[in-house]
C-alpha cells in the first residue's frame, strides 16, 4: 500500500508561487493516477489536477487552468505541483491522492465511480490578498 505524505505548504502573497511535492512511500508506477485536490473552509474539496503517471497526461480545474502545473517524478517517487500566481482563492488544505485507475478531477472519483483509495494528509496553503 503506498503512503502519501504532502509539503511545502505555506504563507504567500497574492500573484507569489509555492511548490508542492507529494513523496510516496512505494512505487508510483504502480498506480495508475495521482491528483491534487483542494478543500478551503467551509467550502466542498475540489479536484485541481490529475495526472496519469504512465504516459503523463494530465487535466485540470477551470480554475487553474494556465497558472498550476502538475508533474510526477517516478525516480523521486514523489509527485508535484507547482502554483505560479496564486490568488487568495486558492487558500485551503492541499492533498494528494492515488488510484489504481484514472481520476476524474471533477468529480473526484476513480473513472469507475468508487472513491479513491490513497490520500494524503494535506498541507495547507494561504494566500493573502
Amino acid at each position: 500500500q503506498v503512503q502519501l505524505v504532502e509539503s511545502g505548504g505555506g504563507s504567500v502573497e497574492a500573484g507569489g508561487s509555492l511548490r508542492l511535492s507529494c513523496a510516496a512511500s512505494g512505487d508510483l508506477k504502480s498506480r495508475k493516477s495521482m491528483a491534487w485536490f483542494r478543500q478551503a473552509p467551509g467550502k466542498e474539496r475540489e479536484g485541481v489536477a490529475v495526472i496519469l503517471t504512465g504516459s503523463r497526461g494530465t487535466r485540470y480545474a477551470d480554475s487553474v487552468k494556465g497558472r498550476f502545473s502538475i508533474s510526477v517524478d517516478n525516480a523521486k517517487n514523489t509527485l508535484y505541483l507547482q502554483m505560479n500566481s496564486l490568488k487568495p482563492e486558492d487558500t485551503g488544505m492541499y492533498y494528494c491522492a492515488a488510484d489504481d485507475f484514472p481520476i476524474n478531477v471533477r468529480t473526484g472519483t476513480n473513472i469507475a465511480g468508487n472513491a479513491l483509495d490513497t490520500w494524503g494528509q494535506g498541507t495547507q496553503v494561504t494566500v493573502s490578498a
